[in-house]
């Protein structure tokens, strides 16, 4: 098993593929802390873990902050527009100050990619990156990883089918590069004014036949539709994109049997798939919320407790 030398998380893309391995191990030993009655370890006790996020989340951010709770972390949450930053304050001048005060690592989320990176460059303290615009969110790649492995048994030899908005999706891209460096088969499919070009470099297969992704994926992940771009015409309407790439109980009925079906939320039902789908026997999504817990809680230990 490789050990962990990174003082950061920035992207997948950074990650061998044994220390990709290594947090899905250490992950598995953190779930179980979660399913007790006493959900806690003294594994960071005296560590401060600052949330410094510029846009809205729920999931990842709550999963975080719970994740070093969990691990008897300090935290401390920094919303954008009620911080310095919203008084003219760059967010690297913000980090330095917070990192005058001692604290050990910042979890930021930011609507412009690249930032987690700059700040890693000028700061002693560990980052981890929870989304930097359209280009990374590695430990929602790692969860799904987990998710995977656990209800499958294997990564290599699969074959994924990422659909949505690819553009606009730092999910899609980490996911690419985790999934195929563990040996998954990946394909992606979405309007084609929703797919950046080039994306084949980074390892993923392009098909626009929803009806044969369906039928040879062993996992299907949904992206959301980012209602908010929408403004700028790339569909033509939300009717007729859930009509040619949701997923609904008609269109899995030419699925594998054990398909998964996976979402990082939030989700648009009744656009990306349907209420009996989201809910069905297929799938995961909420098994994707649990691991990421216990994926975050591997990520800080690794970062800040292990040999530490």
């Amino acid at each position: 098993m490789a050990e962990w030398t990174h003082k950061d998380l920035l992207d997948v893309q950074n990650l061998k593929r044994e220390e990709i391995e290594l947090v899905l191990e250490t992950a598995k030993s953190f779930r179980e802390v979660s399913a007790r009655d006493v959900k806690k370890v003294p594994a960071l006790r005296g560590k401060t873990v600052v949330m410094l996020f510029s846009e809205n989340s729920t999931r990842t951010r709550t999963s975080f902050e719970l994740a070093a709770k969990r691990l008897s972390a300090d935290t401390i949450n920094i919303s954008a527009n009620s911080s310095s930053i919203a008084k003219g304050e760059t967010v690297l001048d913000t980090a330095r100050n917070l990192e005058a005060m001692n604290i050990d690592a910042i979890v930021i989320r930011h609507p412009s990619s690249g930032v987690p990176d700059v700040l890693a460059r000028h700061l002693k303290a560990s980052i981890i990156n929870a989304g930097d615009g359209c280009r990374a969110h590695p430990t929602q790649a790692l969860l799904d990883l987990f998710t995977i492995k656990e209800k499958l048994g294997r990564i290599a030899g699969l074959n994924v089918g990422i659909v949505g908005d690819i553009l606009h999706s730092r999910v899609a891209r980490s996911n690419i590069w985790a999934l195929t460096r563990l040996g998954a088969r990946v394909t992606v499919s979405g309007p084609a004014t929703l797919m950046p070009i080039g994306i084949e470099r980074l390892g993923a297969y392009v098909s626009y036949d929803m009806d044969e992704i369906v039928r040879e994926s062993d996992i299907l992940m949904l992206l959301r539709l980012q209602m908010e771009r929408q403004e700028d015409k790339f569909l033509p309407s939300i009717r007729e994109y859930a009509k040619q790439f949701g997923v609904n109980r008609e269109r899995l009925k030419q699925a594998k049997k054990d398909i998964l079906i996976m979402h990082p939320g939030p989700t648009n039902r009744g656009v990306e798939l349907s209420a009996e789908v989201a809910d069905g026997e297929y799938s995961v999504i909420l098994d994707q919320v649990t691991n990421g817990v216990a994926v975050r809680m591997a990520v800080l230990y690794l970062l800040l407790g292990a040999k530490k």
